[in-house]
């Protein structure tokens, strides 16, 4: 079996699973996640003396991609879980002279230092604020948070040369050396 995924995944107390076939919908107190998973690999909810409710996923066979869609279906139900339960975040930091951002309604507007300002539609499970240079984008689908983290961040990668731009939380970035120049000298 696979190393992560013969462990079986513990629902916490508060937070409910349904299962019908292929589908699972978790409930907590973040929110409802909801995924379609494949069809090869069983998942059953299963009291465990001791641990309380837990969900179990079993493979057709010792195939390596049985194997590896194995520990994939248990980490993304391990995701929901969690997501449902606790939440995610990611933060980004902001730097650069004039860089502004601004958050209305729906809309992330950044003003990065283009002629003008790039506008990015917040997904509807997605939670952004903004508050002294770092950008928080939380909400209970982790998929979601770094799809939309990563838009964010490409929007205007960091210059290696000045260090302006967005970056993730404590990602760090390798300061290059500018141009050297040297003394100019007449030939006498």
């Amino acid at each position: 079996m696979s190393r992560l995924g013969k462990r079986p995944i513990v629902v916490p107390v508060g937070v409910q699973v349904e299962i019908k076939d292929h589908f699972i919908k978790v409930n907590g107190p973040k929110g409802s996640v909801s995924r379609i998973l494949n069809e090869r690999i069983e998942i059953k909810m299963e009291d465990v003396q001791g641990v309380g409710k837990c969900i179990i996923a079993k493979r057709p066979s010792d195939a390596k991609n049985d194997k590896a869609l194995h520990g994939l279906v248990h980490k993304i139900i391990e995701n929901l879980v969690e997501g449902a339960s606790k939440g995610f975040e990611k933060k980004l930091e902001v730097n650069g002279l004039g860089y502004k951002v601004l958050i209305q309604g729906n809309k992330l507007t950044l003003s990065i230092g283009y002629t003008h300002p790039i506008e990015l539609e917040i997904p509807e499970n997605i939670k952004v604020e903004f508050k002294e240079g770092v950008i928080t984008v939380s909400g209970t689908d982790k998929e979601a948070i770094g799809k939309f983290s990563s838009v964010i961040r490409s929007s205007r990668d960091p210059d290696p040369y000045k260090l302006a731009g967005i970056k993730y939380f404590g990602e760090q970035i390798k300061k290059k050396v500018g141009k050297a120049v040297g003394k100019i000298t007449s030939g006498a």
